[in-house]
């Protein structure tokens, strides 16, 4: 199981916003195609994101995650959940994120990775540290490492 927060990691971080006032945001289509290979070798991928956000289940729907948690403000506490969920123990979970608000589910899975944007809190309980910043395709290098380490590439 791979889970992903999404602000800050999919995205740039950034609060975009429409001139109607709708929130607008970028999505990076090489993480789109990370979600797309771990489908294809049969590992799981969830969102987790603190925002309750349309745009975020509608880009959950587009690359077909196989969870989206939105609105989760303990992240921690679900990890227990998706454990049961798909009868995986925390140390068979990889989590990237890259804020003060992911570090405790950090502490709990099996391997955890964070951007090069990161917050240095974030960055000091990885245990790998992307090139890449948030929205520009640091999910895809995530898996891309996972991936070439289980030699599925």
């Amino acid at each position: 199981v791979v889970i992903t927060d999404v602000d800050g990691v999919l995205t740039d971080g950034g609060m975009y916003f429409s001139e109607k006032g709708e929130l607008l945001k970028k999505f990076n289509t090489r993480d789109g195609m990370a979600i797309e290979l771990l489908h294809k070798f049969s590992i799981k991928s969830i969102f987790l994101t603190g925002e309750n956000s349309k745009i975020v289940k509608a880009r959950a729907s587009k690359v077909r995650v196989d969870e989206c948690y939105v609105n989760i403000k303990r992240k921690e506490i679900i990890l227990s959940k998706i454990c049961k969920k798909f009868n995986v123990k925390p140390d068979n979970i990889a989590y990237i994120g890259d804020d003060i608000n992911d570090i405790k589910i950090m502490k709990l899975v099996g391997f955890s990775g964070s951007t090069s944007d990161s917050t240095k809190e974030a960055k000091s309980v990885s245990d790998f540290i992307c090139k890449t910043k948030g929205g520009q395709g640091a999910l895809r290098e995530f898996v891309d490492l996972i991936l070439s380490a289980n030699g599925f590439i």
